[in-house]
């Protein structure tokens, strides 16, 4: 029981610093451009992994010594399929990332954080092109998130706001993202696939911000404190929480837990930021919370009937 208490404190922090996070990276857009607090945020994050890695490798290492078992090459930076997947899930991250830190300067962070969290309905859609099937409940799931979306960001003249827009391109591409994850993170070591998808997420963007920014050394100073928070606790500490705080949760209670991120965005911006939504928004962050539990629970009941 102590164990199970342990994993839900700790899913439950990740989520509320996944869900605060959105405040700091509105916060960041009015200092520097989004491709350089991209850039600072993906790079100091990898940054901040290494020590993860390093304690991993180590008890992997006492393990092996245990066990008499030998996985090297499987959980090395030589492995071809870690170098692989570290490109295309870096490579989504960073379109996504782009389109909801371009988005977020036009829309409220809650928005923003809810509009991102549908995700994960949509991935069961972009399974359809890897010719997976979806079931008839996933397709509720999506049905019910189309309509909440619907709430949420068409107003009544059946427009979409720039910002919510961007959102949720950056919505589809973390879905490609999740899908990428999911092909290769049993191939590789999960820390140092993450290691590689922020390096490259940080790459892409410094590349963007030569491009198309003017960097500004006094901006990113003033942008200090939004950066380090995005980069050392989203980044690094929540991925770390949630390694462990899945390891003790069951997956049903655990894929609740991290659901709340939204919640937490929407609460967040409404205390620091001063937002305010309308009874029709409102509605629609409830229907689209009910569409992402719908689709997570649904997932972990069959994972949990196949463990079985």
């Amino acid at each position: 029981m102590q164990q199970k208490l342990k994993g839900e404190i700790l899913l439950l922090l990740a989520a509320l610093i996944w869900g605060s996070a959105f405040i700091f990276q509105k916060m960041g857009m009015d200092y520097i451009g989004p491709f350089t607090f991209g850039f600072f945020r993906f790079t100091l994050g990898a940054l901040a992994l290494i020590p993860v890695i390093l304690i991993f490798d180590r008890l992997r290492e006492r393990t092996r010594e245990k066990s008499g078992s030998d996985e090297t090459a499987k959980y090395s930076f030589k492995n071809k399929e870690l170098l692989i997947g570290g490109l295309l899930t870096g490579l989504a991250c960073f379109v996504a990332s782009s389109f909801q830190q371009v988005g977020i300067v036009y829309t409220t962070a809650g928005k923003a954080g809810f509009i991102s969290s549908l995700y994960i309905v949509l991935v069961p859609i972009c399974l359809i092109f890897f010719r997976k099937k979806v079931s008839f409940i996933t397709w509720i799931a999506i049905a019910v998130g189309a309509f909440g979306l619907y709430l949420l960001c068409i107003t009544e003249n059946f427009t979409i706001s720039l910002g919510d827009g961007l959102v949720v391109c950056c919505a589809l591409f973390y879905a490609l993202q999740i899908i990428f994850i999911d092909i290769y993170v049993d191939r590789t070591d999960p820390a140092k696939l993450a290691f590689l998808e922020f390096m490259v997420t940080g790459i892409l963007s410094g590349v963007a911000m030569l491009l198309f920014e003017t960097v500004e050394l006094q901006a990113v100073l003033d942008c200090v404190v939004p950066i380090l928070y995005t980069a050392v606790f989203e980044v690094s500490i929540a991925f770390t929480l949630g390694i462990f705080g899945q390891q003790y949760t069951p997956p049903t209670i655990a894929a609740i837990l991290m659901s709340l991120e939204s919640v937490f965005a929407v609460l967040c911006g409404m205390l620091f930021l001063g937002e305010v939504m309308s009874g029709r928004e409102i509605m629609g962050c409830v229907v689209m919370f009910a569409a992402v539990l719908i689709s997570q629970l649904h997932t972990e009941a069959k994972a949990d009937s196949k463990r079985e």
